[in-house]
């Protein structure tokens, strides 16, 4: 995907790089093949954690919140139903196969 990125970026454009779940699966992380767009295109790359911003959590949930609650923004969960089909929808977690966030209910109650 970052291959696919960096010929299509703009001059001087920006990349932010959080969260790898595609290469957890590999014994050796895929490579990228075209870094040189990053010199030619002078594309600036900056990895983060979440944790770096987690002192802004409740000024993200102050806004988003009422965007939610207003369907002006609207989200997937995949969720999984009972222990025994935890397997499965941890295969489906790293084979691409879920839509939105993975959950699993153990027990409603």
């Amino acid at each position: 995907m970052l291959d696919a990125a960096l010929l299509n970026m703009r001059l001087h454009g920006r990349i932010a790089a959080c969260g790898m779940i595609s290469q957890y699966e590999f014994d050796e992380p895929e490579g990228v093949h075209n870094l040189f767009n990053i010199i030619t295109k002078r594309v600036r790359i900056q990895g983060f954690m979440v944790l770096d911003y987690y002192h802004l959590y409740s000024n993200f949930l102050g806004i988003m919140i009422p965007y939610i609650k207003a369907g002006k923004i609207v989200y997937e969960e995949d969720i999984t139903e009972g222990l025994e089909s935890l397997p499965v929808a941890l295969i489906r977690l790293f084979s691409d196969k879920n839509a939105g966030k993975a959950m699993a209910v153990i027990a409603r109650e």
